[in-house]
């Protein structure tokens, strides 16, 4: 059974002419272990689908099914909790609680569920040592790289044992060993059968994920498997169109560069001007050394 079942699913936002169509009867089936990576222009309806898929924002037509259960209409308070406990959020910008520390802000999302300090701080502590951060519990937010907080938001979002991962853009402000660093932990993560939907605008990241969509004005206009360490066809084939046109704009700019260069060639009698007046500045130069 799909861990998550879209049918003819649309959101609209405003009224009327004023309308906007955020998402246009989008239909999609994602299986319980996918690496799903969303990609597409900014306001192709990526982050109005992840909303919608971790219960953050509501449908305005279509059906959301969870493990066979339909979600579309659950009350605030079912839903809180179906999020709570399925679904675990990674944000490009962390959103972490300047006041807390490392460590407390990890063990949040467990104080929403009842369980006791000692204990969830103790959760906490083990899923920051997962991601290699034990060293970093009692440090502040404004004391990590962006690296570590991007690693203690991972396990943040795994401090409740979800089965769904959704990461927005989670190296967008990262470098690109941070980068590395984070997805080799998503990629471990992953293996352990957990459900992943990263958008990403960086198209060499979909080489992590097991499957690829596109998505435009609302839509997906492609969805493509792939084998998890290679680029999909069409990414790789966008890839080299881009790396080619760039090879031809130099290329070009080289040839212009020649054009415009004049055609008269240095004549002997140049060559001894030039000889001449070298030696010229080489004896000039001597004298005013020995004085």
């Amino acid at each position: 059974m799909p861990v998550i079942e879209i049918t003819e699913l649309s959101k609209l936002f405003g009224f009327g002419d004023a309308a906007t169509v955020a998402l246009d009867e989008v239909s999609l089936t994602i299986e319980k272990g996918e690496f799903l990576a969303i990609m597409g222009p900014s306001g192709s309806g990526k982050t109005t689908l992840m909303n919608i898929i971790g219960l953050l924002d509501r449908a305005s037509h279509g059906i959301y099914k969870i493990d066979g259960k339909d979600v579309s209409r659950l009350r605030p308070n079912r839903r809180a909790k179906l999020r709570r406990d399925n679904i675990g959020f990674i944000f490009q910008s962390f959103n972490f609680l300047p006041r807390m520390s490392v460590l407390e802000n990890v063990a949040l999302p467990l104080t929403y569920k009842g369980m006791r300090q000692t204990k969830r701080l103790k959760t906490a502590s083990h899923a920051l040592e997962q991601v290699g951060l034990s060293d970093r519990e009692y440090f502040y937010p404004h004391q990590l790289s962006g690296g570590q907080l991007q690693r203690a938001a991972i396990a943040r979002a795994l401090v409740n044992g979800p089965s769904i991962i959704i990461a927005d853009e989670p190296t967008g402000n990262l470098d690109s060993e941070s980068t590395r660093v984070v997805m080799e932990l998503l990629s471990e993560v992953h293996a352990l059968g957990n459900t992943i939907l990263m958008v990403t605008h960086n198209p060499i990241l979909t080489r992590y994920a097991d499957r690829i969509i596109y998505m435009r004005d609302g839509s997906i206009v492609y969805d493509e498997a792939s084998a998890v360490g290679q680029l999909p066809g069409r990414v790789e084939r966008a890839l080299n169109a881009v790396r080619s046109s760039r090879e031809e704009e130099r290329l070009a700019g080289v040839s212009d560069y020649i054009k415009a260069m004049p055609d008269a060639k240095p004549t002997a009698k140049t060559h001894t001007k030039i000889r001449q007046k070298g030696l010229k500045s080489r004896r000039k130069y001597k004298r005013t050394s020995k004085k």
